[in-house]
């Protein structure tokens, strides 16, 4: 990526500050890649963990923007109900990790208290766990390659009464599986995905279209649209322009 380039070509080491991929990055042994089966990400499912399509029509902006666990934006609070949030997560760890995309796998876990996980090819799984503060990755971030104090309130794991796992519904929440499909095009497609979403959220919030429609417009945009390839940053603003305004015209013949 365009963003790894510079950093290897400035001898900088790239920290990330996301939950998700700081916990991946803390047990990470890069040292030793081939021995690493995959890495997981977890997911809390959002607000809607557990409804089906039909449950789902009606909902509305003030439903999808309460997060059960982590307090967040608007935006990427929908984008958490949407499991978009996770998708563009495994983008991210794509290009971050340089793992195949078929060695990142994506489990829902409603605690929100293993924050991912890394599997290693003797059967062992190294997990990062913690309440859920971004103030610990952040502090991790600050003091790499040291750990400092963070002001947050410690995980007890005698008051953890259950871990849970499942695999995401992607037939009710199909945005994963596009942001997948995203990532094994490349090209300009992880631009097209994002500026979609974008543009579709921007208008759920806006009460313009459904809930359900967020993913339809960004399965449109991601199929008309163009693909291409992108080398600089200014071929990624354009290609992030031109998907929006293909995203509007689908949000026009969508609304309410």
């Amino acid at each position: 990526s365009i963003l790894k380039k510079i950093v290897l070509d400035h001898g900088a080491k790239l920290l990330p500050i996301d939950s998700e991929h700081n916990a991946i990055f803390q047990v990470l042994d890069s040292k030793n890649k081939s021995q690493i089966d995959k890495i997981i990400l977890t997911a809390s499912g959002g607000p809607f963990f557990g409804r089906n399509r039909d449950e789902l029509k009606n909902v509305s902006p003030k439903e999808a923007i309460k997060h059960p666990n982590w307090n967040m934006g608007r935006k990427i609070s929908v984008d958490s109900a949407t499991l978009m949030n996770k998708g563009l997560e495994v983008i991210e760890a794509y290009y971050l990790f340089d793992f195949s995309v078929d060695k990142i796998d994506v489990l829902i876990h409603p605690q929100s208290i293993i924050h991912s996980c890394v599997e290693y090819s003797d059967g062992s799984i190294l997990a990062q766990m913690g309440t859920p503060d971004m103030k610990t990755p952040i502090a991790y971030a600050l003091g790499y390659p040291y750990r400092i104090s963070a002001p947050i309130k410690k995980l007890s794991l005698d008051m953890v009464k259950e871990l849970t796992f499942q695999l995401p519904d992607h037939k009710t929440f199909p945005l994963l599986n596009l942001a997948i499909e995203a990532i094994k095009i490349e090209k300009n497609a992880p631009t097209i995905l994002n500026a979609a979403n974008e543009v579709a959220v921007k208008a759920f919030l806006e009460n313009k279209i459904s809930f359900l429609s967020i993913s339809k417009i960004v399965d449109l945009t991601l199929n008309k649209a163009k693909i291409c390839s992108i080398k600089s940053i200014d071929e990624i603003l354009q290609e992030d322009k031109s998907a929006r305004i293909l995203a509007s015209s689908f949000v026009a013949s969508n609304m309410n």
